[in-house]
């Protein structure tokens, strides 16, 4: 399992120093269920943003 999940996403709740995720687990799904043929085509469902 990845130790180390960056993201650049600083309105993120989960957003932390130097990028680094802080979610206890990441929820990454395709567009309306479809098979992903790269990055663009996916959603993260962990995102929520900072208050």
């Amino acid at each position: 399992m990845a130790q180390d999940v960056r993201c650049e996403v600083n309105n993120c709740n989960y957003w932390g120093d130097g990028n680094k995720c802080r979610a206890d687990a990441i929820y990454v799904v395709s567009h309306k269920g479809r098979k992903a043929s790269n990055s663009e085509e996916t959603d993260c469902k962990t995102f929520a943003v900072k208050a």
